[in-house]
């Protein structure tokens, strides 16, 4: 699978209110004001990351860009043109295989707007349009609920679960799920 290789800054995708691009070393503060806010990461990844652990989860983007053609993406708001969160595809693993997962991280002033869902439901469109998936899944806590919401609203359901351990620390999550039959017109997936 890959996308569409683009220049810095060009969005791949945009929505009513957003744009989403590739991002780029210059997103590294608003990146940290995700992945460094304790509140934003404990319901993901038990605890903040360091400034390091997020330059290193910035870099690991930079190489799925160039492995794949996608990774996690900026979500700039239109209307600031501020990078307000993080939302994408990337390959994880589940129960020995690999799969094409959507997932999400915003900043916590921005919880709550519709902007992960918006973002979401872009992101599927792209996998379904753009790399031509049959199916796409999101790995979630069994705690973070509104997650786990934003993945309902995005047309997908629990079809397994299973647990991880991250950082020493085991962690339950839900394995969801949403293939082509859940297609909706709505982002518009630049090409």
């Amino acid at each position: 699978m890959s996308g569409k290789k683009v220049e810095d800054g060009e969005f791949l995708i945009e929505t009513k209110r957003l744009f989403i691009r590739e991002m780029m070393q210059a997103d590294y503060d608003a990146l940290c004001r995700i992945m460094c806010d304790e509140e934003v990461m404990r319901v993901a990844y038990e605890s903040a990351f360091s400034l390091e652990e997020a330059q290193n989860w910035l870099n690991r983007q930079f190489k799925r860009y160039e492995e794949y053609g996608f990774g996690l993406w900026a979500v700039v708001l239109k209307e600031t043109n501020e990078m307000i969160g993080q939302c994408g595809l990337t390959m994880q693993g589940w129960r020995e295989k690999e799969i094409l997962e959507i997932g999400y991280l915003f900043q916590k002033a921005y919880w709550h707007k519709g902007y992960a869902t918006e973002a979401a439901i872009a992101c599927r469109e792209y996998a379904f349009s753009v790399l031509k998936a049959s199916t796409v899944y999101s790995i979630i806590r069994n705690t973070n609920t509104a997650s786990q919401n934003v993945a309902v609203r995005n047309g997908m359901n629990i079809i397994d679960k299973d647990s991880k351990s991250f950082r020493n620390v085991d962690m339950e999550f839900y394995l969801y799920a949403a293939d082509q039959s859940v297609r909706k017109p709505g982002a518009r997936v630049k090409l």
